[in-house]
């Protein structure tokens, strides 16, 4: 399982190998931005936009052409998520519509994505809140004449702000069945210990909140780490030794654990 790590902070693209996953809304003020040393993927912010707004405010056509910009400037692109419609309570009563139609949306969306920029790595994102939903949306996009066994990774959403991972391990095992390259948005520690088997990826900017309620690494002069680089290495490096070891505990990032509430994600 490949694992990016989520991060604010557009600066990092030239100063790790690290793989990253990187937020649109981070890039796109920007006149410039650095030559990618690591491979990267791109957020469209969808959670955030939606939230705010209830509807994208971006047009396809302007986010084809943020994305190739992006794409063009920084290089060394993986891809880039497209602009979904997340289905969690609060968005869907933020926006007023429900499941089938947040599917319905995602789905058109990707297809006028795809058919402004056919050369770009457009991820297409499957949405839904219980696994009928999942079945639901998979049988939509199958309709649609979309073929997602052909797409070189496929984004499972509404996952990271779920109570428990019980569901969210059932759902990923389940759409697993149908062979795709899945990337996991924002799955907890937890479920990727659970998990990692059938996720080709996932991203987690969860070490930012970890590092934000604790006190600095030693010989750090700053109030906390949550805009910290080592920090966030060397909780990246503990979660991949959880997945490894396939451990439920608490990280190790500082030579002493955090506690479990914060291990989980």
């Amino acid at each position: 399982m490949k694992f990016y790590l989520g991060t604010h902070k557009a600066a990092w693209l030239d100063r790790t190998e690290v793989p990253l996953f990187i937020s649109r809304r981070q890039l796109t003020d920007r006149k410039t931005l650095p030559r990618a040393t690591c491979r990267w993927a791109l957020d469209s912010g969808g959670f955030t936009e939606l939230s705010m707004y209830g509807r994208w405010t971006v047009s396809p056509k302007d986010y084809v052409e943020e994305v190739r910009r992006f794409a063009d400037d920084a290089g060394n692109l993986d891809w880039a998520a497209q602009q979904d419609w997340m289905c969690e309570p609060q968005i869907l009563n933020k926006t007023g519509k429900g499941i089938r139609e947040h599917q319905r949306l995602t789905i058109e969306n990707f297809l006028e994505l795809k058919s402004l920029a056919p050369e770009l790595p457009i991820a297409p994102v499957l949405q839904g809140w219980t696994l009928f939903d999942y079945y639901a949306h998979l049988e939509m996009w199958d309709a649609a004449g979309v073929d997602l066994t052909s797409e070189h990774i496929v984004g499972v959403g509404t996952m990271c702000r779920r109570q428990g991972m019980k569901d969210a391990e059932e759902i990923l095992r389940y759409i697993a069945c149908h062979e795709l390259n899945l990337h996991g948005f924002g799955v907890k520690t937890q479920g990727l210990v659970r998990c990692s088997d059938v996720l080709a990826s996932s991203d987690s900017t969860a070490w930012s909140f970890h590092a934000r309620k604790r006190e600095p690494l030693e010989g750090h002069s700053h109030s906390n780490c949550a805009n910290c680089m080592e920090y966030a290495l060397r909780w990246r490096e503990a979660v991949l030794g959880a997945v490894k070891n396939g451990l439920n505990g608490a990280l190790d990032i500082r030579g002493r654990h955090l506690d479990q509430t914060a291990a989980m994600g």
